[in-house]
């Protein structure tokens, strides 16, 4: 396989441009589950998606989220794709569609664009993954997650952890942890500057952290998984009019709505 191309031509052929991924994140992605492209989203566009994303949940008020899931003490979103134009091309950056494709090596959509800040003392999660799928060592993969850091992501406030390796262990979480909310010997920060964008497995076990010091820690959440799966946010179901109107026929394709 040609690295700079992708794994689905139909992406080509709507006119995505080739990314060629480097050895090094080949690597962490086989082997760690993860990478972090650092400083890959510019200042300005840093600060339009963290204005679109404060406005989305000053709008929405206590229904924020609500399309997806809510949790006690986070600033939730949900649905991004209809929200706002800034989120528009999250969705459709060349280095994140050759990551996805890399790790899934078929076909794939989007399966949702949503948001997610923990205020001061909260944002814990147990650990977990992002698919039903347990892991076959040497099977496919079917979901691919994506971080998109619009704050300094830290271990104060709150970076998310995960345990690299994760998705190459055979069978579910539960079979090797009892408690999923406690720290782990082996649990890794995924810390970086605004800008940077982690991408990871869904099968790679993560959480969100707790933010100690309440600095914001706004990331948005844009996940992918194979066509053939029923995605997060069903695209067509929620697609608004104003949203269809500006997609061009590589959103359309990779949001699956004709």
């Amino acid at each position: 396989m040609n690295h700079g191309e992708t794994t689905d031509p139909e992406l080509g052929r709507l006119g995505l441009a080739p990314y060629l991924l480097s050895t090094e994140q080949r690597r962490q992605l086989d082997e760690l589950g993860y990478v972090i492209f650092e400083d890959v989203i510019g200042e300005s566009r840093v600060y339009d998606l963290r204005h679109a994303f404060d406005r989305v949940f000053v709008e929405e008020g206590e229904a924020a989220g609500a399309e997806v899931a809510q949790m006690d003490g986070v600033r939730r979103l949900a649905d991004l794709v209809n929200k706002d134009e800034a989120f528009d091309s999250v969705y459709l950056e060349p280095f994140l569609l050759a990551a996805v494709g890399y790790v899934l090596k078929r076909p794939f959509k989007l399966h949702s664009v949503n948001g997610h800040d923990p205020t001061k003392g909260n944002g814990l999660q147990s650990l977990h993954a992002d698919t039903n799928q347990p892991a076959v060592p040497g099977g496919t993969y079917d979901v691919v997650n994506s971080m998109w850091m619009l704050d300094d992501f830290t271990t104060s406030n709150g970076a998310t952890r995960l345990i690299p390796g994760s998705h190459l262990k055979a069978g579910s979480i539960r079979d090797y942890l009892e408690d999923r909310e406690a720290d782990q010997p082996d649990q890794v920060h995924l810390t970086g500057k605004a800008g940077s964008v982690a991408v990871f497995n869904g099968n790679v076990w993560h959480s969100s952290y707790t933010n100690l010091d309440g600095s914001p820690r706004r990331t948005l959440h844009c996940a992918f998984i194979v066509r053939e799966h029923a995605q997060q946010t069903n695209q067509r179901e929620y697609l608004r009019l104003e949203t269809a109107k500006r997609l061009s026929p590589l959103a359309r394709y990779v949001l699956d709505v004709d």
